[in-house]
């Protein structure tokens, strides 16, 4: 029996999955590690963290198999566009700045009025949005001239996996999207941008499609680890293309629709195109010669998360979820904005905040749950509809994963908001699945991606719009309009 592992470097742990070659999960493990918020609005991790952490999964998932020689290839992914600085000696320079740091609006500017707004989405199919890694180097350069002095490299957190496993500088064009320094049409790094944000070109690693090996496990790493030195390590990708190849969106006409912490609605393109005011992403794919767009929303399972730390503690989700079911869609005229940790699609505000709307003395906590699971719903439907609008073409299938779509009350919601079928894939192992189906096609297993996903994608129910989705449809026009009623509110008490 032939293996295949894939690494993810989350936000929440370092995640080592083992599958075998028909796609069954033969062991998988997490080990956790802590974020850490300095200040305001910034969002941090040790890489040494992260290194620690997967060593250690390795280890525990190598323990279910005989020979790790039987492993034909590795594939990486994890969260994207974190800013990881390394000196000329490859040593970590600071703490890693996340995808959910919010520190970088002024950099963001910057980068607008150097480049052009119009002119930087072209190039790179998005705007430049805080949570991007452009606008983190331009903020380490302004805040920290020391540090940018010392910098030779640059990476994204799997990339720093890559690293540590190979000794080598390499990344994949789905992450390298995410950076905004992607020529995204040309699949290259942009040398327009590079040379308008006065960026040295140099401290980029080499591109890769996400089944093409990088480089191969080095001997240091093999004895810190259990792999066999020598083994293949494949580019991978960032954690939204991997999660869409884990569940079979490898092909225009399936979406994916991802319920996590974060929310990513994902379709893929045959070519490259652009959202001509950058509301949607629009990034290379995992799979060669693949585009996508995505929309996201920043706190998705996350806002049931908050909600059930906060009023509920201690409550299991299930019971949390199944309540709502007894509220009427609408939750007798109570909305939540799910905007907890900022916003993306379509909004691109990091002072958006959540909210309440129309609470009164009648409303109980399973008005709460259900205004909640509708309003992230809402969130996601503003993603939808502009793909939906856009160069995607028709749309055949909209495949659920994520923790989100565990609760039936949550999957009818998201059925009757958005008004089309959903198909809930049993991708339970997320991100890590698809990178190791990439690792997979790069190891010979299976010839390309689509194959790799069909042999392997399991798909379980399909939920149909029920007799309440046309109720929806004035709800969601009233949370449409409460964004731009909100938004001056919501940048003054950002400032208190």
């Amino acid at each position: 029996m032939r293996y295949l592992l894939g690494l993810d470097v989350s936000t929440t742990g370092s995640k080592a999955l083992l599958i075998d070659e028909t796609g069954a999960v033969v062991a998988s493990h997490t080990t956790p590690h802590d974020l850490s918020q300095p200040r305001p609005l910034w969002s941090e991790q040790n890489p040494s963290d992260w290194w620690a952490g997967m060593a250690a999964a390795i280890k525990v998932v190598l323990g279910q198999i005989d020979d790790p020689g039987a492993i034909q290839a590795i594939g990486l992914t994890g969260q994207m566009h974190g800013l990881v600085c390394l000196d000329a000696r490859g040593e970590v320079l600071r703490p890693a700045i996340l995808w959910n740091d919010q520190r970088t609006q002024a950099e963001c500017d910057e980068i607008h009025a150097t480049v052009g707004e119009e002119r930087f989405i072209q190039l790179t199919g998005n705007r430049a949005l805080t949570g991007f890694t452009a606008p983190k180097i331009l903020w380490v350069r302004k805040h920290e001239p020391d540090v940018y002095a010392r910098i030779a490299h640059v990476l994204l957190p799997k990339d720093y996996i890559r690293f540590r496993l190979t000794g080598g500088y390499a990344t994949d064009l789905a992450g390298a999207a995410g950076t905004v320094l992607l020529n995204v049409a040309r699949r290259e790094w942009s040398d327009e941008v590079l040379r308008a944000l006065d960026i040295p070109a140099e401290w980029l690693p080499p591109v890769h499609e996400g089944p093409q090996i990088t480089s191969t496990v080095s001997e240091d790493a093999a004895r810190q680890t259990g792999l066999r030195a020598g083994t293949p390590v494949v580019g991978g990708g960032g954690d939204q293309a991997a999660q869409a190849t884990g569940v079979g969106a490898v092909k225009p006409g399936i979406v994916a629709l991802t319920v996590g912490t974060s929310g990513v609605v994902f379709a893929p393109l045959a070519s490259y195109a652009y959202e001509p005011e950058g509301r949607l992403h629009a990034f290379c794919h995992a799979v060669p010669d693949q585009w996508h767009f995505m929309g996201v929303m920043l706190s998705a399972a996350g806002s049931l998360q908050w909600f059930r730390d906060t009023l509920a503690p201690g409550e299991d989700f299930g019971p949390l979820t199944g309540e709502a079911a007894s509220v009427a869609p609408g939750a007798d005229g109570l909305v939540f904005l799910p905007y907890l940790t900022g916003e993306r699609t379509p909004h691109p505000d990091p002072l958006a905040r959540g909210a309440f709307v129309g609470l009164t003395a009648r409303h109980s906590r399973a008005h709460l749950t259900r205004a909640v699971l509708e309003g992230v719903a809402f969130g996601l439907r503003d993603g939808f509809e502009l793909i939906k609008n856009s160069e995607a073409g028709i749309i055949d299938e909209v495949r659920a994963s994520g923790g989100g779509v565990k609760s039936p009350v949550w999957r009818q919601i998201l059925a009757d908001v958005f008004g089309v079928p959903l198909v809930v894939a049993e991708a339970i192992e997320g991100a890590a699945y698809g990178a190791a189906l990439l690792a997979g096609v790069g190891g010979g297993v299976w010839p390309d991606v689509a194959t790799a996903a069909e042999r392997t994608v399991k798909l379980g129910e399909r939920v149909e719009p029920g007799p309440h989705a046309p109720d929806y449809e004035a709800i969601y026009a009233l949370y449409r309009d409460l964004y731009p009623t909100l938004k001056p509110a919501f940048d003054t008490l950002s400032t208190l």
